[in-house]
């Protein structure tokens, strides 16, 4: 059996080539996009490695893996950025080792965020969930809110003390007009984005872009990408 660490190695010599290129492509310098590792399913282990071999993000979703993860984890120089869809009963961990939360989709989670944030002294990044195929609830599939919804949610995280309000981010929706269209999806996001910057020229992170489709994301401007499988392997089944 091949040693992790150089497994995890070749992966992220992979992804590195992949990013490197389409920065090329875009006419983009090779520094304008961040590599984000997600961990989500894999051991405190493999993020030991992947820290050893220069990664400086990872992301999470479930703050059940993540909260023991980023506690054995914690002597390593790591931002961890909170990922998945947030219920504000677990706002008071995720706040605890969080660096980022990129999943700040209603009003309810921005007030329970920023009043944790302040008990903890602690300053929050926070990004806008935009979700591309939201119904007529407003809301995505996966969570986030719709184009129309931004905005406020913005000025929302933007007046909230303990929060910083740093950008948006945005998952290729599976349903709806950007179904399939992933690089339409990651340009309506950089619109977006725009409009965003023209009240708060510091929200300037746009997080797009997973394993399968970070060249689209690249391409259409984002500045951070989210890679799982292509660095750790397919995910185990979840029992």
């Amino acid at each position: 059996m091949r040693d992790r660490k150089d497994e995890l190695a070749e992966n992220l010599a992979k992804v590195e080539r992949r990013i490197a290129a389409a920065c090329t492509a875009a006419g983009r310098k090779r520094e304008e996009v961040t590599l984000i590792v997600v961990t989500k399913t894999y051991p405190a282990s493999d993020v030991r490695i992947l820290s050893e071999l220069g990664v400086r993000h990872v992301a999470e979703n479930r703050d059940q893996d993540a909260a023991p993860k980023a506690a054995a984890c914690s002597d390593l120089p790591l931002t961890w950025h909170f990922v998945g869809q947030l219920q504000t009963n677990k706002v008071r961990s995720v706040v605890g080792y969080a660096g980022l939360v990129q999943s700040v989709d209603r009003a309810r989670l921005v007030t329970a965020l920023s009043k944790e944030a302040v008990r903890q002294e602690r300053e929050l990044g926070c990004l806008v969930q935009v979700a591309l195929d939201a119904d007529e609830s407003g809301r995505g599939e996966r969570g986030g809110v719709g184009p129309d919804g931004v905005e406020e949610l913005g000025e929302l995280i933007a007046g909230a003390p303990g929060l910083r309000l740093d950008g948006l981010m945005t998952v290729a929706p599976l349903t709806g007009p950007y179904a399939g269209r992933e690089l339409a999806a990651f340009e309506r996001l950089m619109d977006l984005s725009t409009d965003l910057r023209r009240a708060h020229p510091a929200a300037n992170m746009v997080s797009a872009g997973m394993s399968a489709d970070l060249e689209q994301a690249v391409a259409a401007g984002a500045t951070h990408v989210r890679v799982g499988t292509a660095v750790l392997g397919v995910r185990p089944r979840l029992g």
